[in-house]
């Protein structure tokens, strides 16, 4: 039995999401059918987390075991031959048995964009959040430091969702400006629901003067949601990366 690793890019925009579900186009679902139809082996696909609707990923990774001898080399080409473009498999290799995309990765990174132009944009409006108005980012990038560190998030995950244990540690909070486009880029050891898109809600509020960068850590030891920013939408957010050591 060998166990394979996926590195996985795709544009959320058209898929309900990562997860398998029943009469909805989805992401895991794609690759499995597309796994089945190369190595005609029905496989379980085991992704490092779920992304919502319309969330794009940069290097989303999976794993799945087959007894197929299929080379390796060849694999990425040929599965995505099955698929179409908006999902491809950018590398995929052997690794030990034990190994499980979910539960041994260690840091993951997403990054949100917002674009500030004043008129928006044709090409990448389902890759990137429009904002035209102004926006201090020398603001947001005071208040991203506040998120770093091990803290209770339950101010940044969605009201509703489970009331599981909410403490993560956030590696680096990092916002910088590359011409119109705002790049919001968290790592950490795992995300709550809609965490990064609140986190990214209330940097923004930061930079239009809603929010002072000193109120952060005030808004994290409240916990309230309420206190933090809304939840932006889900086409500005990638999932750059999962690290496993």
């Amino acid at each position: 039995m060998r166990n394979i690793k996926l590195t996985i890019e795709y544009d959320g925009k058209d898929y309900n999401g990562w997860q398998k579900q029943p009469n909805k186009l989805n992401i895991q679902g794609e690759i499995e059918r597309a796994i089945f139809n190369i190595l005609h082996e029905e496989i379980e696909l085991i992704g490092s987390g779920r992304t919502d609707a319309g969330v794009h990923a940069l290097g989303q990774v999976a794993n799945f075991k087959t007894n197929s001898n299929f080379p390796i080399e060849k694999l990425p080409l040929a599965i995505n031959s099955q698929l179409k473009n908006s999902i491809v498999i950018k590398e995929a290799e052997e690794v030990d048995e034990r190994f499980h995309s979910r539960y041994n990765a260690k840091h993951k990174t997403y990054r949100y964009i917002i674009n500030n132009s004043k008129t928006g944009t044709a090409i990448y409006r389902n890759l990137e959040y429009c904002y035209p108005f102004k926006i201090d980012v020398e603001k947001m990038k005071q208040a991203a430091v506040f998120f770093e560190g091990e803290h209770d998030f339950k101010a940044f995950k969605s009201s509703g969702t489970s009331g599981k244990n909410s403490v993560r540690t956030i590696y680096k909070a990092e916002v910088r400006q590359e011409g119109e486009k705002i790049i919001i880029e968290l790592t950490g050891n795992g995300f709550l629901y809609n965490m990064v898109r609140i986190i990214s809600g209330t940097l923004l509020d930061v930079g239009i003067g809603k929010i002072e960068p000193n109120e952060i850590p005030k808004i994290i030891l409240e916990k309230n949601r309420q206190k933090a920013g809304k939840t932006l939408p889900a086409h500005g957010l990638y999932l750059v990366s999962v690290l496993y050591n």
